[in-house]
């Protein structure tokens, strides 16, 4: 049996205190918001709580929040959301922690809170550019060692920077300009009156 919503939200302020800046409940998942500067206590408080034991580290994700709310959002730009498991108890808990610094986000690493976060925070790291402070090995994971940029960044071309090609000449594989021209795909909308008979089936 799950434990009930607002039983949940109570522990967590309990072992939380100050620490839980928000607490909000959203698509039937609550959700903390904890600062920068003291995540390694609160995990490590949501981890140990005997009235919460969220022993693993299911997710963890970067989030863009540039343009969020059709331009309305005023807040930080970048955030990282971690997804947590109590099997003892039977919750979910969703931790967003935002960086304070647009330019040069970064946030500490939780590996030594669960040893699994190592390819969360190297991914997005590889593609958000948050950079996890304490983290044993953080490098790139999906892309390539010589990428540019942060591919998941909302200010990321679609057709990126540069591409590659494998050359048969120099028998490796280089790096040249995009040559994709950008251009915008508009999806045809069909306004024509009596497209499709009664039965729904295309005329013509």
């Amino acid at each position: 049996m799950s434990l009930p919503p607002d039983q949940l939200q109570a522990r967590v302020q309990a072992a939380l205190g100050e620490a839980a800046s928000k607490l909000e409940f959203a698509h039937d998942e609550l959700t903390v918001t904890v600062p920068a500067a003291q995540v390694v206590e609160a995990m490590t408080r949501l981890r140990d709580d005997p009235a919460l034991r969220f022993a693993q580290l299911t997710d963890l994700c970067g989030v863009d929040w540039s343009g969020h709310g059709e331009g309305a959002w005023d807040g930080a730009r970048f955030s990282a959301v971690y997804h947590l498991l109590s099997l003892e108890h039977n919750a979910r808990l969703r931790v967003r922690v935002f960086a304070t610094d647009d330019d040069f986000p970064v946030l500490p690493s939780v590996t030594d809170i669960w040893a699994g976060a190592n390819w969360y925070e190297r991914e997005a790291f590889d593609l958000f550019g948050i950079v996890f402070e304490g983290h044993p090995d953080l490098r790139r994971i999906l892309t390539d060692y010589g990428f540019v940029g942060h591919p998941f960044r909302k200010d990321f071309p679609v057709s990126g920077y540069v591409e590659m090609r494998y050359d048969p000449d120099q028998r490796r594989v280089v790096y040249q300009p995009v040559s994709i021209e950008p251009r915008e795909v508009v999806p045809r909308v069909i306004r024509e009156d009596n497209y499709a008979d009664s039965e729904g089936f295309r005329k013509g």
